[in-house]
């Protein structure tokens, strides 16, 4: 069996750059941001439950509008907790699907909310990127073309940086000093080994 590993990092902290650069090493990444996309667009009973609580307005011609979805649920709590209650299940099943496909002796999964959806319980090492809040608030602005405002109140409805971090197994500091890839370099070398072991004693 696969040996299951999770990145995750809050927003703007690089994530998905340094599970890019596992990729390149031939290692399997599944994105759940991605993959959730993909589900709200594809899953009809995903997509018949998100109409039924948002209305049809959020698809046009099939294809889901997520500014107009982003506009329902971004200062509403209870319809954000509806829409994640909606989606997380689904996307965490499709996860499972996929990381039960692998042959590679480990496979990765992206995402943002390991800990706060409970996927991390699932998991069998977790990597947390780290990068200083400033870094991560001028780099959303950048991507998104958000204000310092927008950026803060979404950084706000994650698990604080420091707290995340502490739960990880293993951090990789994403900050524009520190090289990245000798990091991942270590790690690879890492999980192979732990791979190894743990099929050595199942």
């Amino acid at each position: 069996m696969t040996f299951k590993v999770g990145i995750t990092g809050g927003i703007g902290s690089g994530k998905s750059t340094v599970a890019q650069v596992f990729s390149t090493l031939g290692v399997p990444v599944y994105y759940a941001d991605d993959a959730a996309k993909h589900i709200m667009n594809v899953n009809p009973e995903v997509k018949q439950a998100i109409v039924g609580i948002f209305g049809e307005d959020v698809y046009e011609g099939g294809t889901l509008q997520r500014k107009v979805l982003s506009s329902k649920v971004f200062n509403d709590k209870n319809k954000l907790a509806q829409l994640n209650a909606i989606v997380h299940p689904a996307t965490i099943r499709f996860g499972n699907e996929w990381l039960a496909r692998q042959t590679y002796p480990y496979a990765i999964k992206e995402a943002a909310l390991l800990f706060e959806t409970g996927t991390a319980a699932q998991l069998n090492f977790i990597i947390g990127v780290y990068a200083p809040d400033a870094l991560r608030i001028h780099r959303v602005m950048e991507r998104d073309n958000v204000s310092r405002e927008l950026v803060k109140q979404r950084m706000e409805k994650q698990i604080q940086e420091q707290i995340k971090m502490r739960l990880c197994d293993a951090v990789i500091v994403n900050n524009d000093q520190e090289m990245v890839i000798p990091q991942v370099l270590a790690l690879h070398e890492q999980l192979l080994e732990r791979a190894k072991a743990k099929d050595q004693t199942t």
